[in-house]
């Protein structure tokens, strides 16, 4: 996956309107919220190669975290 296909999934997942870059810090993001960390989480177990868990999300700054997170290997 691009990072322009994640940044338009998570623009999907959270359902917003704001503008999204990589480097955006998720805290700055109002619909980052319980309901899209269950998204992600879900895009995960989909998507990436490695699980990923909750607590690493919560440690996730950054929408490039959350991308480094789907696309470890």
């Amino acid at each position: 996956m691009t990072e322009q296909e994640f940044i338009k999934k998570m623009v999907d997942i959270m359902d917003t309107e704001d503008e999204i870059t990589m480097d955006t810090a998720l805290e700055e993001i109002e619909e980052w919220d319980s309901l899209s960390h269950v998204g992600f989480l879900s895009l995960c177990a989909s998507t990436a190669k490695t699980k990923v868990n909750a607590a690493e999300v919560r440690k996730a700054e950054t929408m490039r975290n959350l991308y480094e997170l789907l696309t470890r290997e």
